[in-house]
């Protein structure tokens, strides 16, 4: 097509290596934040039977339909009852967004959580958890969650493993797996986005976008005593 020009191949056998070398070099950079989330998190994923138990659940957001959870959260929030019901954890921290007054993501997960028995002492909402980074450092640093199972979905899992054990968070996560449908492989693909954005985090660890004052609603909710499952 006229006045568009390729670029040249090096013309000598020196030129052509280093054209060679820079790409494998670019790969290897490109797929880097991708290992270090496999690596970080390979030892830490199991299922709701074999999990180690912990205090603490950390249910991430996974978006609302009409002020209902969507599918996808649906599936997190069942896990997590799962969990609880199982005694495999004794609260559930949901973390999801509620930056405006008609949005109100933790509210929901809480209200859908409650009608499948979960008792609501055992819930605790945080409503600044506009990402996977936020909501890991949340965790730690506002509720004071050293430990905890993280549930998200299986295509999810490891980059929350790897944010939260960035954050101080020992966690082990449970992935739900879903049908291999246009949801799923749009989540799978924008995690190939998002490992690049996780590493930096890792490594700069930035304060998350709302952080405010310490709350002891996880730690009231263990103290509270236990209700029949």
């Amino acid at each position: 097509m006229r006045g568009v020009r390729l670029p040249r191949l090096p013309r000598t056998t020196r030129g052509r290596r280093r054209a060679v070398q820079a790409l494998m070099a670019g790969a290897v950079l490109a797929l880097a934040p991708a290992t270090w989330m496999h690596l970080t998190a390979q030892d830490r994923l199991g299922t709701t039977a074999d999990v180690p138990a912990q205090d603490v659940a950390v249910v991430f957001g996974a978006g609302l339909w009409k002020g209902r959870p969507t599918p996808y959260l649906a599936h997190r929030l069942d896990t997590a009852a799962e969990l609880y019901r199982t005694g495999k954890v004794r609260v559930l921290l949901v973390t999801g967004d509620n930056s405006r007054t008609e949005y109100d993501e933790p509210g929901a997960m809480r209200a859908y959580l409650a009608a499948r028995g979960v008792p609501d002492d055992k819930v605790v909402s945080d409503y600044a958890g506009f990402d996977t980074w936020d909501s890991c450092v949340r965790a730690k640093k506002i509720f004071g969650v050293d430990r905890a199972v993280l549930v998200t979905q299986d295509f999810h899992i490891k980059r929350a493993v790897a944010l939260c054990g960035a954050a101080g968070v020992e966690s082990y996560g449970v992935g739900v797996a879903e049908p291999h449908d246009a949801t799923w492989y749009y989540g799978t693909t924008r995690e190939l986005a998002a490992a690049g954005k996780a590493a930096l985090d890792a490594a700069l660890r930035p304060d998350p976008h709302f952080l405010g004052e310490r709350e002891d609603g996880v730690t009231k909710a263990l103290a509270s005593p236990a209700t029949a499952r």
